[in-house]
Order: structure tokens, then C-alpha cells, then sequence
């Protein structure tokens, strides 16, 4: 059984839209298919949780969501795509990435990161996706997301997100909330939102104390009255195959693809999401010039 799992939830009548996963094995998962540092992790990991819950936030069955950072640190750049059904998948750029703790004695993903963007691209089956791109104002990621829901959307917002490691390089605890102030909210929630907030120490902490999504939203809008919507499994999950592979080969056009078949030499693709390899042979990729 999978404990991995989102909450959705809304409180003060539907003042408020929450958020709050544990996803300690997902995160677990990516670190062991691309043998991430430790920095590597918490940074992918964040951004696996935030994705997972962004993802099951969309509507249609088919909707995707990818959010990418492109930046200037030695991790070079991270991409995650998740699903409606909170399927989601990673990687980054530089996995290998040692770096000294940071002057809170954490790790340090805003120096892995340094300066750089954050893009939102959200595939809903328009003409066009939807992009929103941001600054990254801190590399912490959490607080990315919560300056792009205000800038990009307009919705203020609250994301925490937290990867605890071992020491064997091992995922301890990995987790995330994001809480949504709805146009309709009353001063005094939003007032009294703020408050709670100041008193929480770290979604890894809640997590260390046992605590589940479910306690999670307690501590964070208890007083306002909780109707818990749904439980959402969530899952790391690479939907490749040798048949999408095959489509990706044959776009890339005639010239290149003759190229290569007459070389005579068999070529290999590997997914970035989840490492598969496949082996295309000349008579593959002469059937696709076909």
C-alpha cells in the first residue's frame, strides 16, 4: 500500500482552498532512478510535491502540467510534468551537485539554483498552451510559487514544501501544502490565516511529528471549519514507451532520419524521466522514413 497521498480540502465556507500531500516515496523514487545528491533531491523533491498538487488542481483528464526552472546555478535547470490524476515525473539537469550546508545549517537549493526563472505551462487542450514565468525572487521554490500564484494569477497564496534527508542519502520525510484565498475572502480569515502561518516551522517538521495532510490542515485552518473534499493518491510515474519514442525519432525529419539509417548503426534514446532505454536499428528507421 502506497501512503503517498494529497488532501484537498476547503475551509471558512469556501473562503479558503487547501492543499497538503505526503510524498516521501515519490521523491524517494526519483532520487533513486537519477542518484541524486542530496541538494539535487530536496531541490527535484520540492518541486515533484508542488507539481503533484498543481497537477490535481487541473480538470480535464488529459490536462498537463509542466513546471520548469531555468537558472544559472550548478544544478543547471529542473523539469517536472505531473498529470490531473497527480502522476508526476522529474528531472534535473546536474544531478550530481555537491554543495556546503547553508548558513542555517540546511541545504543549500537557492545556491544550487541561483538566479534564474520559473515557468508554469499548463496544456489544457487549447490552440496554445498557458505559460506564466516568473523570477525566481528566493531559489527556496516554495516561495517562487507563492510570488507566481500572486503575480502570474493573481491568487494569493501560501505553498510550503519540505524534503528531510538521512543520513545515507535516503528520503526521510518529504511533503508540501498550498493554501488559496479565494476573491471573497473576509478580511478576518485572511487576517486570521496570516497568523496561523507565522507559527508554522516546516511541512518536514509536521511530518517528523507523525502528522498526516489531514493534521497538516488542521494546524493550518482549524478554526475556520475544514470540509475535506477528497484523498488523491499521487505516485512518481513515467508514461514513455517504445511507440512515443518511435514518434519522437521520426519528427525530427528526412534528412537526419536518412542520415542515420544509411550510417548503418543502430541509435539509442534514453527517457530523462525515468531512464528507459530504446534501441531504434536501421531497418526501424528506415520503416520510419517510410
Amino acid at each position: 500500500m502506497k501512503n503517498d497521498h494529497i488532501v484537498r480540502a476547503m475551509a471558512a465556507d469556501g473562503q479558503l482552498r487547501l492543499f497538503a500531500a505526503t510524498t516521501r516515496e515519490l521523491v524517494e523514487e526519483a532520487r533513486s532512478i537519477h542518484n541524486t545528491s542530496p541538494v539535487a533531491t530536496a531541490a527535484l523533491g520540492r518541486l515533484l510535491t508542488a507539481g503533484s498538487m498543481m497537477g490535481c488542481m487541473m480538470k480535464g483528464d488529459r490536462d498537463k502540467l509542466t513546471l520548469q526552472i531555468e537558472c544559472g546555478g550548478p544544478i543547471g535547470g529542473i523539469t517536472v510534468t505531473a498529470d490531473s490524476q497527480a502522476n508526476v515525473k522529474g528531472y534535473v539537469n546536474h544531478p550530481e551537485v555537491m554543495l556546503p550546508p547553508n548558513d542555517k545549517g540546511k541545504l543549500d537549493v537557492s545556491g544550487a539554483l541561483g538566479p534564474g526563472f520559473l515557468n508554469v505551462i499548463r496544456d489544457i487542450g487549447m490552440k496554445e498552451p498557458y505559460n506564466g514565468r516568473i523570477h525566481l525572487v528566493s531559489g527556496e521554490i516554495a516561495e517562487d510559487l507563492t510570488y507566481y500564484y500572486a503575480i502570474s494569477e493573481q491568487i494569493p497564496s501560501s505553498v510550503g514544501l519540505g524534503v528531510l534527508m538521512e543520513r545515507d542519502n535516503h528520503v526521510r520525510q518529504a511533503g508540501g501544502f498550498i493554501i488559496q484565498v479565494m476573491p471573497f475572502a473576509r478580511e478576518e480569515v485572511i487576517d486570521g490565516l496570516e497568523e496561523r502561518l507565522k507559527g508554522i516551522r516546516s511541512v518536514t517538521s509536521f511530518l517528523e511529528e507523525g502528522k498526516t495532510p489531514e493534521d497538516m490542515i488542521e494546524v493550518l485552518a482549524g478554526e475556520f471549519g475544514i470540509e475535506i473534499l477528497d484523498t488523491i493518491p499521487t505516485q512518481y510515474f513515467c508514461d514513455c514507451s517504445r511507440e512515443k519514442v518511435s514518434r519522437a525519432v521520426a519528427s525530427i525529419g528526412r534528412k537526419d532520419l536518412q542520415e542515420m539509417a544509411d550510417s548503418g548503426e543502430p541509435i539509442e534514446v534514453n527517457c530523462q524521466f525515468c531512464g528507459s532505454h530504446y534501441q531504434f536499428g536501421t531497418e526501424d528507421l528506415k520503416a520510419m522514413l517510410r
